[in-house]
Formats: structure tokens, sequence, C-alpha cells
């Protein structure tokens, strides 16, 4: 076969052969004979390329790229006969310093590619580095070889998504996982199944973008135990997936473990989101590493005062300027390769009204990156989910822009719905609200309800079983005097503060958690679960537990067992949530564009108490022709009791033939408390009420009675 000639060798440095690369794409790609290498600085004077045996402390060749490799601001070179699974490579920056100015330019720092798409030097999870590593996180070149054979992204409608919200490491860190490589995504891959059994059809990954898990480490002054950066909000490398997570991390096959993960969870029906953080990176502000950016383009890839200090809308030291042009490509660049090459299904972006802020921090009326992310052909069939605030202070919920496709964490339901569960005063008319999607919300701009995310608990903050057991947080753990973490939790410890022996008061917790989690499944919008909150996790009242690599997130599998009736409870209510249309409309209830009603009752039929001190709502569900012209749709109806005593509930009329049938009843011990969706217990003929019991939910089935 002849030789292509556009890549002969052009220029030699020493025993390396040469040619000008191609500048677009940036990062490194295999070309026949090398490998082309491209960075772009707009503000650096010169560039030089360093190469590095895997591993070794000090690099085996750097090659300055000739200034006519230089195209625009971009350098760009093919380095031809290299050992590309043996090597590693950096790049060292020339420009000036001068702080003040934006530029932190430092030749004696060896520094990371941003579009690595594998990054070496924290391939052992937990393994303490070298302090003196010259070139800590090191770019590894990867081979895009991996047969997907037919997977492609699921394209589930949002409507019909269960989240699950886990942390790749807890999921099976644990030793009653029972995997043979816990803690990675090898462990989640061996556990589909459970995924499959409790219903949920969507896994939200925290992030698996390469981090740093010694970032900040530290000793607990109490115990003595490290303490990590373990929840990963802290970004070194957005194109590469954390090899720490991977079993296979050590032998540099993290990418092809990650994209395995992904095709046996597409195999499963399960989609893949990532939460994704665009708001920061893990240099810190002017006291933090020298990794990569800071080093490449400071002045381009963070948000500077006019004295060149940092502004940190993150809260984590810097905020990274994406409504700059070089950056905003760079996360379309990041979030289309995850979307093509790991068939990722969508993206929750971390404190996301940070990227819709201007260089000088204010808040932009159209932001051009949250647009360009909208209206992204490779991105179109993705889901597009904003935490729709930021440490500075900005909070959008409701009003984050969404140029028709993003959809937002809802905040506002968390505290809404946790307020009202609790008993607190004037929250029925806003329980309304929340449960039929948020109107108030995402109806003045024809948003829809599945705009709305509808959570009560997620990684930050009170697990489920700790929202019912402590009424402030612990976080003496985490070594800060428990001064870290929010104070406004709206949890409630049903009379005593932490576990206990007291019978009364755990029956109590558990009705708790189980009215919340069918609040949650049958509202409109979409549900996310918390990891763990179906089995009854606890983080011994710690809300913030960022910095704990153990059984304080690690998911303990005994509770399996310990607690399967609130599994069941939880698959059961997912499986009826699948089984009802109702509960997955793209819709608001009562609009031209729904086939259905939402009808509120209280302890009245059709007459809902929305009076100040009413701690009780009821509705209704249903297709406006069921039961009319052979139309034998199920109507559902829901009670909710926040009352603290037990309160009768009078049930509206049904059309003719159909009869009530009991699905859920919280007041009820298990297994008693809920059945298999289609299996109901059939209610007395022309029953006139119900009687809920005190903090308690009911569900009912309207339907023709099936044949005995």
């Amino acid at each position: 076969m002849d030789t292509r000639i556009d890549f002969y060798p052009t220029h030699q440095h020493g025993a390396y052969k040469l040619r000008p690369g191609r500048a677009y794409p940036f990062g490194t790609t295999l070309v026949p004979g090398g490998v082309n290498f491209s960075i772009s600085s707009g503000h650096a004077t010169a560039c030089t390329l360093v190469l590095f045996e895997k591993g070794a402390p000090e690099p085996f060749v750097e090659i300055p790229f000739p200034e006519a490799f230089r195209v625009g601001n971009v350098w760009c070179m093919v380095v031809f006969d290299l050992e590309c699974e043996r090597i590693e490579y950096g790049y060292r920056m020339d420009g000036p310093w001068d702080p003040g100015a934006g530029h932190r330019f430092d030749r004696s720092k060896v520094l990371l590619d941003p579009y690595a798409k594998a990054i070496g030097g924290r391939t052992h999870w937990g393994q303490p580095p070298d302090w003196n590593d010259l070139y800590p996180q090191r770019a590894r070149l990867i081979f895009e070889d991996f047969d997907w054979e037919d997977d492609r992204p699921l394209e589930t409608p949002l409507a019909d998504l269960v989240i699950y919200e886990l942390h790749t490491r807890s999921f099976t860190a644990h030793p009653s996982a029972g995997v043979k490589h816990p803690g990675t995504y090898a462990g989640i891959a061996a556990r589909i199944p459970y995924l499959k059994e409790l219903g949920v059809n969507c896994v939200e990954l925290m992030p698996i973008f390469e981090f740093d898990e010694f970032e900040n480490s530290r000793a607990n002054p109490e115990t003595g135990e490290m303490m990590l950066n373990y929840w990963g909000y802290s970004t070194v490398g957005f194109f590469a997936p954390k090899a720490g997570f991977a079993a296979t991390g050590p032998f540099g096959m993290e990418v092809d473990e990650f994209k395995n993960l992904v095709k046996e969870l597409h195999r499963n029906g399960i989609e893949v989101m990532l939460d994704v953080v665009f708001n920061h990176t893990a240099e810190g502000n002017e006291n933090g590493p020298t990794l990569s950016f800071r080093g490449i383009d400071n002045q381009t890839f963070y948000m500077l005062t006019p004295e060149g200090y940092y502004y940190n809308f993150s809260g984590c030291g810097n905020t990274l300027n994406c409504n700059s042009p070089v950056v905003r490509n760079m996360v379309l660049d990041c979030l289309r390769y995850w979307a093509a090459e790991y068939h990722i299904d969508g993206f929750r972006f971390d404190l996301a009204s940070i990227l819709g802020r201007a260089p000088s921090g204010a808040p932009l009326p159209n932001p051009p990156l949250l647009e360009s992310l909208a209206f992204d052909p490779v991105l179109a069939k993705c889901k597009l989910i904003a935490e729709a605030w930021d440490a500075g202070g900005l909070y959008q919920v409701g009003s984050f822009p969404a140029y028709g496709r993003w959809a937002e964490w809802n905040g506002k339901y968390r505290d809404d719905i946790r307020r009202f569960l609790k008993g607190d005063e004037g929250m029925v008319p806003v329980m309304a609200e929340r449960i039929q999607g948020s109107p108030d919300l995402y109806g003045w701009n024809e948003r829809g309800p599945t705009a709305s995310i509808n959570f009560i608990t997620c990684h930050d903050g009170f697990t489920l079983h700790d929202l019912f057991t402590y009424n402030d947080k612990h976080n003496d753990d985490n070594g800060e005097h428990n001064r870290d973490g929010g104070n406004d939790n709206h949890s409630w410890n049903c009379g005593a503060e932490g576990e206990t022996d007291d019978a009364q008061v755990n029956a109590l917790r558990q009705r708790m958690i189980r009215n919340a989690l069918a609040i949650l499944l049958m509202s409109h919008g979409v549900p996310m679960l918390l990891m763990g909150d179906e089995l009854g996790r606890t983080q011994r009242g710690n809300n913030n537990t960022y910095c704990h690599d153990n059984e304080l997130n690690w998911l303990d599998w005994t509770l399996r067992e310990r607690n399967s009736d609130l599994f069941d409870f939880t698959r059961k209510m997912i499986a009826l949530r699948k089984a009802h249309p109702l509960l997955r409309t793209g819709e608001f209830f009562g609009t031209s564009r729904s086939p259905a009603d939402i009808i509120w009752h209280g302890t009245q039929a059709w007459k809902a108490d929305w009076s100040e001190d009413s701690r009780a709502l009821a509705f209704l569900l249903r297709e406006r022709q069921a039961g009319q012209g052979g139309n034998s749709t199920p109507v559902l109806y829901m009670a909710i009791n926040s009352f603290w005593d037990a309160l009768p509930f009078e049930l509206p009329e049904l059309p003719g033939r159909y009869h009530w049938h009991l699905f859920a009843n919280t007041s009820l011990a298990a297994p008693d408390d809920i059945r298999e969706p289609g299996e109901e217990i059939p209610l007395q003929e022309n029953l006139q009420s119900f009687l809920v019991g005190g903090r308690a939910v009911a569900i009912l089935i309207g339907r023709p009675r099936l044949p005995a």
C-alpha cells in the first residue's frame, strides 16, 4: 500500500520526525504513522510538547513547536513513530507573568492538555500520590476502538424517566455489595439487576470526569482518618473518565470499562446521565495549583476581577469564563464528545446559573452558552438539566433560560414538600402547585411539567431516612466544627433526635418516609430518587458528606434484607407510575392540550381547604372521557393527611360501573401498606369516605371491578 504523501515528515528535532499538524480537533488525534498534537492559547508566546514514559519522573524529550507550526492561536504538530500506549504528554507555555493583567504563565510547570481523553496519576483510587511529582496528572493517548455493537442513546421521553442519583464508588464500595470490583464502573454493571428490579430507568452519576481525590485532603482532627475530595465536584480534565473509578484503571482501560457500563445499562433499558461541573476547576484561587487552564491561558479561561483576582461564584475558589467564545467552544466540544463517543443520554449541570454569567459576573439576558447547548445538533436528543442557582446568590428556579430544552432541579419542590410533610402551616396551596408539576414556575413560559425535576433528597443534604430522624445537621465528622452544610433542612426528627428504640417514633418515621416516596412518585414532573433512600440508608445526620470515603457514603447492601418492606414499597410506587400514563404526561392537567384533568378535594369531596391551618389535601386524576363510551381507563385518587390525627376523606363519586380499589395506605404496617399495581384491594361498593390515619397518605384506584 502506498504511504500517504501528506503524512511524510518535513521537520526533525533530534531523533524525532515532525510535520505541521492540523489545528482541529484540539487534543491528540492518531494519524498515519504518528500523533497530531493541537493546543490553543490566546496569550502565550511559545509552546513546548513534553513527552514522558508512563510513570517516569522526568520527560524523555521536550519538543518546541516551530513558529511555522502555529495557526492563529493554535500550536499543532504531528510527531511520528511514538509508542502511543507507553507515553504521557504535557505542555510548557511561555508568556508573561502579570497577575494584575490576568496572566500567570510559568514555564517551569508541565501543563495538562484540557482536551486529554485519558489522564494518569490517579489510577488507583485512594493511593497517596507523590507530592513532589513535577507533573501530577498526566495526559494519555487512547484508541477509539470500542465495539458498541448496535448500542445508541435510548431517547426515553423525559416524562417517562425515573432518575436514580448515585455515586460510582459509594454504590458498591461497601463489603456487603458482593461484587468482584467494588467501587468501580464494573461494580455498577454487576448491580444492574438490582436497578431493574427497583424499576428506575435512568441513573444520574455524580461526577466521573477526572478529579483528584487528594485535593484539599486532610486528616480528621478527631479520628485521624484521611478525608478526601470524595464527591468529585472539582474537575481536573473534562474529557477523561476518572481512572480511579475503574477496576482496569491501573491498566489504562478506564475508557473501555466506562463505555461497557453505558452499553450494559442501555441493554437493560436504563439511561445514563452525567453530573457535570463547568462552573469551576480544580485549580482553585490565587493560592491553588497550576495544573492546566491557569498556565495555558488564565485570562481566557477564568472570570477575573479588574485587579486579576478570581471571581468565586462557585464557592470553590474560581469561576470558569463560560461565555468566552473559547471556553464556550470547549464546553460544547466536551459534551459533544461524551454524547457521540460514550453514548451519554443527558447531562445535569452543577451550579448552572454560573453558565449564564458574563465575564464580569453579571447575569446575561440571553446567555450564548446555554443557547448553543440547547440548539446544538449533536446534543439534540440529550436531556439538559440545570441546577438553577449558584454560590453567588443567583437563583433561577422557574426562570432559567430554557430555550425550550432545559429542565431544572426543582429546589422549591424539595423545600415545599418537606415543609408540608412535617406539618408547617400555609402549605396546602403551594403543595397543589408542586404536585401538578409546578405550573406557577413552568406554566407562564409554556415549558410544561417535564421542566421540573422533582426531588425530596439528593447527594447534597440529608438522606430520606435522616430527614425524619434529625432536626439538626450533625457534621462533626467533617472536622469543621459542624459549620459546613446547609442549615435550612426543613427536617423533623418525629420526637427523638437520632436513632431510638421507641417503637412509636420509629413507626412514625417509616410512615413519613413512605409518605414522601408516594407524593414524589404521584407528582407530575420527573421524579429523582437518591441512592439508598429505598433501603433506609443513613448518614447519621451528616448533611454534607463530601469528604468521606467510608460507611457514611457507602451503600450498605444488608439493608436490602433488613428494610425489604421499604424497598418493596418504593418498587411498587415506581411500578404504579409506569402503569398509569396519567402520571407521565408532558402537559399540565386541565389545559386544552392535556387529555386529563386534576380535581382538588379536601376532607370534603370537591372542596379543598386552602386555609392557613389546613394540613389535608386530596386530588383525583382522570381522563376526560373515563367511564364514557366504553372508555374504562382508571382514575387515580390520593389523600394526603399531614395532620397528627386520623381524618375521614369524603370520596368523590365515580363514573358508573367504576368502584374504588385500595392501592396504598401508609397508616397500615407492611406488607399491607401497598399492593402490586393491578392487584389492588376492592373496597365496598358505593363507598362514601375513607379514613386516612394521622400523618399518612392513601392512594385509591377507581376502575371497573375485575371479575372474581
